[in-house]
């Protein structure tokens, strides 16, 4: 998993008695040590994997986009970075961070090298420079930078280790109740505990911090001057922090889902729950009218009350169906209440049937929206890790600064439920994740800049409220881009809006928003 670097007898005794002047990279703060270290570092390539079809598809591959996948993949170049462990303890334990490129295919007009910023925390990356180049407007990319991927520390091909998950014992169905809440917090506590302890060593050190600074290694060992960064959702809190570590080594850079500039799962949970709740005002005044077909109300506030019954219904009285693993109750209504605009019809026809669901089966949209996407089975042989769940958990829990008692948990979860009574069922006690967590808080480091930096926030999106966009700006600077939709990331998926994303890249400059994903018609 990891390595030492080793040094002669001599050179080690000379270490321990005589201590070493700081170099003026040290002196100069930290990250400064790191920009010295990393045109040091160099690439260790390889072969690159190969996929069945299946992988690939597996990793949301269309079977049309399957040639092109393929055709890519023999452009791509495969590789590690070996990078210490503790950034501070740079010739201590070895781990590798696992590299990917696809060259600028215009070589005489490359503007340079462009890092694409895996979401999560705990998304792999390694793959990201080919799905990038699959959509047509963001292969114009490709023409002029070279497109780099990489796997965070802790994810996919580079190292990693792996926590003991508890299972625990599956939430009752309806509502919660103190006792229940109770439970789920001291079952969180002792798995937290659990994990935090069983390799605190590795653990300690999977912060957006430490991610940045193997990013730098990567950036030095690919022989760049800089790198432009494309941050997606998480990937947006690790460009600030790349960009507040080395300034003078980041270009241009567009985040897409902007991360609010604070972490704190308290806060987080409660401004999501907000930001789910006003955009359930959208698609209830986007059902009433539509009156006729979906038969929830003639007009928003109808609907806002409807669903909220039904929330309040299913709660008390939790519904079995042979055809659902488990009993639809007011979280899976609050659930189906809470989705994107492009999945307003489907959700609006399956609030529809449970109003009058009266069988042992489910209704057909219900079993559709609620009996899909359940874990199954283990993953496909031979197909790469898209999501480490242990690197999810100890990044948001080393960088938490709430880990709330139960009584603050529980009176916020009260209130939650209360002020957002369509949609806020199921976020339970997110905003507890880290109690107990035994490892101490690490904050990212922010600062504020003046380089070339697109703030992208969707308007009614709820995973990464708008709100947060505009106070990322207040702390960092930068130029804010309205995306006029709910989707997350969907930046450079929509074509207006990934050409301004081009075009950016291309000039620096950059329009002031998109519609980004439209309503159904």
């Amino acid at each position: 998993m990891g390595r030492k670097r080793t040094m002669g007898v001599a050179g080690a005794m000379l270490a321990l008695s005589i201590p070493a002047p700081a170099s003026a990279a040290e002196q100069a703060g930290p990250g400064a040590s790191a920009i010295a270290k990393a045109d040091m570092s160099s690439v260790q390539w390889k072969s690159c994997p190969s996929y069945s079809d299946e992988v690939i598809q597996s990793l949301r591959v269309t079977r049309e986009q399957l040639p092109a996948f393929r055709t890519q993949m023999k452009r791509l170049e495969c590789g590690t970075v070996s990078v210490p462990l503790d950034h501070r303890d740079p010739t201590g334990r070895e781990i590798d961070i696992a590299v990917t490129r696809l060259a600028a295919t215009d070589q005489a007009h490359r503007l340079g090298a462009l890092a694409v910023l895996p979401g999560g925390p705990g998304q792999s990356g390694y793959l990201d420079p080919v799905r990038t180049v699959l959509n047509k407007e963001m292969a114009r990319l490709n023409g002029r930078y070279d497109i780099i991927g990489f796997d965070p520390r802790g994810v996919g091909y580079s190292t990693k280790v792996a926590c003991p998950l508890s299972q625990g014992s599956p939430q009752e169905p309806g509502a919660v109740t103190k006792r229940a809440a109770r439970k789920m917090y001291d079952a969180q506590v002792a798995a937290n505990q659990k994990c935090g302890r069983s390799d605190p060593a590795f653990l300690g050190r999977l912060t957006t911090d430490n991610v940045a600074e193997d990013l730098d290694l990567v950036r030095g060992a690919l022989g760049e001057r800089e790198l432009n960064l494309l941050g997606l959702s998480w990937g947006t809190s690790l460009g600030m922090v790349y960009r507040s570590l080395f300034p003078e080594r980041t270009g241009r850079a567009f985040l897409d889902s902007t991360a609010p500039p604070w972490t704190d799962l308290m806060r987080h949970t409660e401004g999501s729950a907000q930001a789910a709740e006003r955009n359930f005002g959208r698609m209830a005044a986007w059902l009433a009218r539509r009156k006729e077909a979906y038969g929830l109300g003639a007009t928003a506030r109808q609907v806002r009350e409807q669903v909220a019954k039904l929330v309040r219904d299913y709660d008390k009285n939790p519904r079995t169906y042979t055809d659902l693993p488990r009993p639809v109750d007011g979280s899976a209504v609050a659930d189906l209440a809470k989705r994107v605009s492009t999945d307003w019809p489907r959700a609006g026809k399956a609030l529809s049937e449970l109003r009058t669901a009266t069988g042992a089966t489910a209704p057909p949209t219900v079993k559709e929206l609620l009996g899909g996407g359940q874990m199954t089975g283990a993953p496909l042989p031979g197909a790469p890790e898209t999501l480490n769940m242990t690197m999810n958990w100890a990044v948001k829990c080393n960088e938490d600064g709430s880990r709330p008692g139960f009584t603050t948990a529980w009176r916020a979860y009260q209130q939650l439920v209360k002020r957002q009574p369509a949609t806020g069922r199921p976020w339970g006690l997110g905003g507890a994740m880290c109690q107990g967590w035994p490892l101490p808080v690490q904050r990212p480091t922010l600062k504020r800049g003046s380089g070339s930096l697109v703030l992208s926030g969707h308007l009614h999106e709820f995973m990464s409220a708008y709100d947060w966009t505009l106070q990322t700006r207040r702390a960092v600077g930068g130029t804010v881009y309205t995306v006029a939709d709910d989707v997350h990331v969907s930046a450079i998926r929509v074509p207006e809006c990934a050409a301004d994303v081009v075009t950016y890249f291309e000039t620096g400059r950059i329009d002031r928003g998109c519609e980004g994903v439209g309503i159904p018609d």
